[in-house]
C-alpha cells in the first residue's frame, strides 16, 4: 500500500508499490495522449505565441472536462478565453504529467519537492477528472461502485478512480 509523508526539512515522501507506480505511470501516459487528441492550432501561426483558432469546446467530454468554458452565459466571451487560454492549460497538463512520469523514474520510493508536490496533485487531478467523467461518476458512485458485478469492465476503472482519491487525499494532507 503506497504511503505518503511530510518529510522533515521540506518536501513529501511518496512510496509507491510496484502495481501502483506502474498505474499511475500508464494513468499518465493515457493522459498525455488524450491532451495530443484534438489539441487546437498547432499549425496556426498564432500556436507559437499561445494563441488558438479555436473558439468552441473539444468534442471529447473528457477534454471539454479538462477544458470547461471560461464564461458560461456568453458564447462569445467564452470563445474569446478558450483561444487564449486552451494551448497554455494543456501545456501546463502535459508538462504537469511529464514531471509526474519523471519522478516515478526515481523509484519506489521518492521525495518530492514542495512544487514536485503541487505538480503531482494537478496531475492526479487532471486523471481523476478524466476517469470521473467517463464513469460518468456522481454524489452516489460509491454506492454504484458497490453494486457493480466484479466481471463487469467498469469495476477496475472505479478502483483506480477510488485509489487515486486516496492517494490525491494523502498527498494533500502531507503537504499542508
Amino acid at each position: 500500500m503506497s504511503a505518503v509523508k511530510r518529510v522533515r526539512g521540506g518536501g513529501v515522501s511518496v512510496r509507491l508499490e510496484p502495481e501502483e507506480a506502474a498505474l499511475v505511470r500508464a494513468l499518465m501516459e493515457q493522459l498525455l495522449a488524450l491532451l495530443d487528441q484534438d489539441a487546437p492550432g498547432r499549425g496556426d501561426e498564432l500556436a507559437a505565441v499561445g494563441i488558438s483558432e479555436r473558439t468552441s469546446p473539444p468534442d471529447d467530454p473528457v477534454l471539454a472536462r479538462l477544458f470547461p468554458d471560461g464564461y458560461r452565459e456568453d458564447d462569445r466571451a467564452a470563445g474569446e478565453f478558450r483561444r487564449y487560454t486552451e494551448l497554455g492549460l494543456r501545456d501546463g497538463k502535459r508538462e504537469a504529467a511529464q514531471t509526474v512520469l519523471k519522478t516515478l523514474d526515481r523509484g519506489p520510493r521518492t521525495v518530492l519537492d514542495d512544487e514536485e508536490a503541487q505538480i503531482w496533485l494537478r496531475a492526479l487531478n487532471d486523471v481523476r477528472l478524466a476517469l470521473g467523467t467517463r464513469l460518468d461518476i456522481s454524489e452516489q458512485w460509491y454506492e454504484e461502485a458497490a453494486e457493480l458485478d466484479p466481471a463487469d469492465p467498469r469495476t477496475p476503472m472505479f478502483a483506480a478512480y477510488d485509489w487515486l482519491t486516496m492517494l490525491q487525499e494523502s498527498l494533500v494532507r502531507a503537504v499542508w
